[in-house]
């Protein structure tokens, strides 16, 4: 068994450049409409697409990880990533972007990301460490975020829109390396209880309340993640603040999520988890009615991207560390799976909606009042679920 320290770095890297380069996508909308001649619901539903084919495939490529590994599964979401990047770059309508950036890279990154690497690294954790080390692994997505998508705006600026993407495509070849640090078969352990299969492992999970009502809460969290990631960079500029305002407002999400992604992580190993996400829920939908009732500037714009950033993957270690604490870690990846499915039908509704209502009414005002409005029903979902360890006898 590899160190865990070996694979919470290597499952760190991975998310820190997978998650880096696709935060930087909002950043192309412009320029990308402009020389394609599409509108922004048709780039929003490209984004759409990628986050609804990221969850629609993560269920299986999730139990794929829990039956061949996480190194196999990351090299080859890696090769689908590059080969969908350098198409995007050369994509001549929205049709081709819908190809690309939408289906494409929605497969890759179901194997780049949270759902496979987080199973890797909670079979070689001890439960009470679980959080903090999933924290760390979420702070690495943020990280990426911090990192890239100033680059990618550098990139943008000095070659164009397509010379970016096949360079962003370049750094995330180097997935494929560190996919060695995350190799290796899962096998049954005894901290998972009894042996299960995986249809006895889903049908536990079915008839779980918890188990729907962690869907719904984690239905919000896409939703609100990615109307903001895709279309907060267009929201500033159409204001008059330039796309350089939104880059740093993406670079203050990943640099203040590096510091909640951890800490949310860490307080999942002190305090009861359905707690704290609620506590976050609330949260966004106070920041977000105080960013809107207050008069749009740059420094309104910036505290709010730092203070969002703050709870912005706070959920992540928190809603996988329930799945775990939950059901065991034998399924993680197929069972945080189902759930991480919801997370991205919200993200499809988050992006694709949202560039509806805004080329319907010229506005995103509607969709900020559902975001708010969304986070407290979150809030209030994850308050009755039941967290104890579901109880299992042998002949299970």
């Amino acid at each position: 068994m590899k160190r865990p320290w070996v694979v919470i770095a290597s499952a760190a890297a991975i998310v820190t450049l997978a998650m880096g380069v696709r935060q930087a996508f909002g950043l192309f909308l412009p320029p990308m409409s402009v020389e394609l001649g599409i509108g922004r619901a048709d780039f929003g539903l490209a984004v759409a697409i990628s986050n609804l084919v990221f969850g629609l495939a993560q269920p299986i490529v999730g139990a794929l990880a829990d039956r061949h590994g996480a190194g196999r599964v990351v090299l080859a979401g890696t090769l689908v990533y590059v080969a969908g990047l350098i198409g995007a770059s050369w994509a001549g309508s929205a049709l081709g972007l819908h190809l690309t950036f939408g289906l494409m890279v929605g497969l890759a990154m179901s194997a780049t990301t949270f759902v496979v690497v987080l199973g890797a690294v909670g079979r070689v954790v001890p439960a009470e460490r679980r959080g903090l080390a999933f924290g760390i692994v979420t702070a690495g997505g943020s990280l990426g975020q911090f990192l890239v998508v100033p680059g990618a705006q550098m990139l943008l600026s000095e070659v164009g829109y397509r010379l970016a993407l096949i360079a962003l495509a370049g750094l995330v070849a180097v997935c494929a390396a560190l996919a060695i640090g995350v190799a290796g078969k899962p096998a049954g352990g005894a901290q998972a209880g009894p042996d299960q299969s995986l249809g006895e492992a889903l049908n536990e999970a079915a008839g779980h309340r918890g188990f729907w009502l962690l869907n719904a809460g984690f239905f919000v969290c896409g939703f609100q993640l990615v109307f903001i990631a895709t279309h907060f960079p267009a929201y500033l500029d159409d204001h008059g603040l330039g796309l350089g305002i939104g880059a740093s407002a993406l670079a203050l999400i990943g640099l203040f999520n590096i510091f909640g992604s951890y800490l949310f992580g860490l307080a999942g190993d002190f305090w009861r988890r359905k707690y704290v996400l609620s506590g976050i829920y609330v949260a966004r939908a106070v920041v977000t009615a105080a960013f809107l009732a207050l008069p749009l500037t740059a420094g309104t714009a910036l505290g709010f991207a730092a203070v969002m950033g703050f709870l912005w993957l706070g959920t992540v270690p928190l809603t996988s560390g329930l799945v775990g604490q939950i059901f065991g870690v034998r399924y993680l990846s197929t069972l945080y799976g189902i759930v991480f499915l919801s997370h991205q039908v919200g993200s499809f509704f988050g992006a694709w909606v949202a560039g509806y209502v805004y080329d319907r009414s010229g506005s995103y005002d509607a969709v900020w009042a559902a975001s708010i409005l969304l986070a407290i029903a979150a809030a209030l979902l994850h308050l009755p679920i039941r967290d104890a360890a579901v109880r299992r006898t042998q002949a299970a």
